[in-house]
């Protein structure tokens, strides 16, 4: 069983949601990473979303398009988020990481090269933005081969054929993206999410997390009513931005701190209303 399932049936059976921030490897600067993913964890992350900086994000908005630009400028590469994942792990961390990213740096690597040297890494899951299920069942077979859980993308616009696709071909969980557009886009219809996330995880038969255009903690409590995660990325990049470079490590646990405890509040309510 992957790690990424485990830690899903563990916070289920605890009536918990997940909590899934992204960051940018390599950014602000190299230095920064694993403080800045130790941070995450302390603040309540259980899952970690690791972006591999890429020179055209197509899905991504303004704000992490900016920290893919400073991640690149330091020469942040795959094979250097590998080895950051690889040290976070020699400190003994036990949070699952996916790395989320584009299709280019793995083709250029290849795939059995990637799946290799990810697994020695410590990665366990990986979501390519640019990968269709239909045109990757190989990719993700190699994935799997690795134990590491290949992510897709769902969106609103995506249809009944998309879902048994994805359902054929993913493991993990299934990133819902809640709104039409990039990441940090505004916007979100709460009332939409939850009306679609039920078909959803009965169709692809795994944990949804839904993320774009969460940024603040009524916003995380509830989407982690109706779904299994949630997904929190340009608001941190945001935090990280603002912040001293001194302070943008405990910024951004303080930030996840809040979404955390807006969560859990959430899960004490429903228990305390049995």
């Amino acid at each position: 069983m992957s790690k990424i399932r485990t830690t899903f049936e563990q916070l289920a059976s605890q009536g918990r949601r997940a909590l899934i921030p992204f960051i940018t490897a390599g950014d602000p600067e190299p230095a920064f990473t694993l403080p800045l993913m130790r941070a995450l964890v302390e603040g309540g992350a259980d899952i970690i979303e690791l972006g591999v900086p890429f020179s055209d994000p197509m899905a991504d908005g303004p704000t992490i398009q900016r920290a893919s630009e400073r991640a690149l400028r330091h020469g942040v590469s795959l094979r250097r988020v590998l080895a950051m994942v690889r040290e976070f792990r020699a400190a003994g961390a036990k949070t699952p990481v996916v790395l989320m990213g584009y299709a280019n740096p793995i083709e250029s690597m290849g795939a059995e090269a990637f799946a290799a040297a990810a697994k020695e890494a410590g990665v366990d899951g990986v979501l390519v933005v640019d990968y269709p299920p239909e045109e990757c069942v190989d990719f993700a077979a190699k994935m799997r081969a690795a134990g590491i859980d290949p992510i897709f993308l769902l969106a609103p616009t995506s249809t009944e054929e998309r879902f048994g696709q994805v359902a054929q071909v993913g493991s993990g969980y299934i990133y819902y993206v809640s709104l039409k557009g990039v990441t940090g886009a505004g916007h979100l219809d709460l009332d939409e999410v939850a009306r679609r996330i039920p078909h959803i995880r009965s169709k692809v038969g795994m944990p949804v997390g839904v993320g774009f255009g969460i940024r603040d903690a009524e916003s995380a409590r509830r989407i982690a009513a109706v779904a299994d995660a949630v997904v929190i990325g340009s608001r941190i990049i945001e935090e990280i931005e603002k912040s001293p470079r001194d302070l943008a490590a405990a910024n951004v646990k303080a930030f996840l701190s809040g979404i955390r405890a807006a969560m859990d509040g959430l899960t004490i309510q429903k228990e305390t209303a049995k």
